[in-house]
Order: structure tokens, then sequence, then C-alpha cells
């Protein structure tokens, strides 16, 4: 069962957020809310990257120099990067200096045009891994989920990396791909309504 908090305003939400008002604000306009923008969908799977082994606040707290660097996580432009600006970013105090992210990033932004040649756009190819349930029981506490690996083990097949089922099923949550606001959080209702008024993507 997913715990939830009190927060000052006196609305509940998930536990997990309690810990920082950047996590409260994330949580409140962001997490579990669905996402069909290509480049935001770029973004959220590269952080969900460079979060392995870190704490997420370590990410939110760093999230606008992420920008910064990674060209507002335009794929188009990453995957134009060169060994100069990777070298450029392994000396980026503002971000997680982890070379072997860094190069998924770049890696990643040219195999997401491959995606988009093949299915029209990342959200088509990323919505056909949605989970089929009912959103009127509680969630679930999970790591990962039948269809976060299946899309880890895909997208690893077309050479993506830093993409393990844990990291995918975090990426799932985060989109809005599945509804892991427990019922009695604020952003339960929210995310239900948004999902269900949601045009899923479609191949072209």
């Amino acid at each position: 069962m997913i715990e939830t908090f009190t927060a000052a305003d006196n609305k509940p939400r998930c536990e997990w957020c309690a810990a920082s008002q950047l996590y409260i604000d994330y949580h409140d306009n962001e997490w579990g809310y669905p996402v069909v923008d290509d480049q935001r969908l770029f973004e959220k799977i590269c952080l969900e990257g460079f979060q392995s082994g870190l704490s997420w606040l370590t990410i939110l707290v760093k999230r606008e120099n992420f920008r910064a660097a990674f060209a507002n996580f335009d794929f188009n432009q990453v995957a134009t990067f060169t060994d100069e600006d990777i070298e450029r970013l392994v000396l980026d105090a503002g971000i997680v200096r982890h070379r072997g992210k860094i190069t998924a990033t770049v890696n990643n932004a040219k195999k997401a045009q491959q995606i988009i040649k093949e299915f029209g756009s990342l959200a088509a190819y990323f919505w056909q891994y949605e989970p089929k349930r009912d959103e009127s029981i509680e969630p679930e506490v999970l790591a990962t989920c039948d269809e976060s690996i299946a899309l880890s083990k895909d997208l690893k097949k077309r050479g993506w990396k830093f993409v393990g089922p844990t990291t995918m099923y975090a990426f799932m949550q985060a989109m809005g791909m599945v509804n892991d606001h427990a019922l009695t959080c604020i952003g339960h209702a929210k995310s239900k309504q948004l999902r269900e008024q949601l045009i899923r993507p479609k191949t072209s």
C-alpha cells in the first residue's frame, strides 16, 4: 500500500514527496500526469537514467543545468554532440558527471531518431507499453512490471543504454503511463482524469 502524508495545506499526498518542497512541486505538477510530447519524453527517460544509483532530489536540483547542458533535451541536437562535447560535459559540475551516462544520452538521442523514423514519434512507441490496470484499486508498490521489463528489453535490443527494467518503470510512472498516486492522494484523481481524456498516440 502506498502511504500518504498531509502537507502544510492539509491536502494528502504520496509520502515519498514529503522530504522536500521540490519533491512536492514535482509531485503536484508533473509526476504521474500523461506526457505525449517527444522532447519531454526524451528528457524524462534521460533523467531517469542519470538518477540510477542516486536520489531523485539530486536530479531535480540539477534539472535546469541538465537542460542547459543537453540543448533542452532536443534529441536532434544532442544526436550531433561530438567527443569534444562529451569531454566538456564530463567537466560540467552542474550535472551528474558520469561519463557512461553522458555518452548514453548522446547515443540514445541517435536511437530516438531511429524510433521516430519507424513509429512516427517517441510517444507512439512508448505508449504501446501502457499496462492495463483498474485505477479504482490502490496501486501496488512496484519496482518493475511486465511492461517495463518488455520495454527495457526492446530498447536494449535497439541499442539504448541505461534503460533497465527498474529505470523504465520509474519512467512510466513519471510520464503518466501508470497512475501510481495513492488513492487518497490529491494527484490520483487528476492523473485518472487526464489519462481518461488522453488520446493515445498511434504509429504512423
